[in-house]
């Protein structure tokens, strides 16, 4: 399958930083070919900018599903790549590339998911639990939060000693992993869509 990717974030974009940086390794094949954004002062939207990469906020649209929707179709992107993008996308949006939107989670899915399960939230539900283990999770993203199919996982320890803070660092490594690693198996065959 060709990549063609449509980025959406809502803060620093790491996990698109790392998908970008394995691009332009040559270890993915893939075309960037833009970079969305509900916060203005999101540093993704500066990443994209360095890189060349067209950037739009959404920040004050009137109708951000459809803003969305026509955007990606006009720059032709096949594969909707959601890197920390906190806003939930409306179901146009969903329908019209049903099975093609993912979404990474910072935990084991179905576990610490769900509406409001964003961001040091779940550290911190993990920590408070007597799990030894949590983890990151690549989904199809539904209508419901967090519920799509899940195509990867990747376990990482949790330590007694760990805080939400640490736990959450461990867990944003291996996304930076796991999210690259996804999309070159999408594109070999190995991870079917459909």
């Amino acid at each position: 399958m060709e990549l063609r990717l449509g980025f959406l974030a809502s803060h620093r974009g790491s996990n698109v930083g790392s998908i970008l940086d394995e691009i332009k390794a040559g270890k993915l094949e893939a075309c960037p070919k833009l970079i969305m954004s509900n916060n203005p002062s999101a540093p993704v939207l500066d990443l994209g900018k360095v890189r060349d990469i067209p950037t739009f906020c959404l920040n004050g649209a009137k109708s951000p599903d459809k803003t969305i929707l026509e955007t990606l179709r006009k720059y032709g992107v096949n594969l909707v790549i959601l890197a920390g993008y906190i806003k939930k996308l409306g179901p146009r949006v969903i329908e019209a590339y049903s099975n093609r939107i993912l979404n990474i989670h910072p935990a084991l899915l179905p576990k610490y998911g769900g509406k409001g399960m964003y961001g040091m939230r779940v550290h911190k539900e993990v920590i408070n639990s007597e799990d030894l283990e949590s983890g990151a999770t690549i989904h199809i993203v539904t209508t419901e939060y967090d519920a799509g199919r899940i195509l990867a996982q990747y376990k990482v320890p949790r330590y007694g000693r760990d805080t939400a803070e640490t736990l959450a660092e461990r867990v944003l490594r291996i996304e930076h992993v796991l999210y690259p690693q996804t999309l070159r198996d999408i594109q070999r065959g190995i991870i079917n869509l459909d």
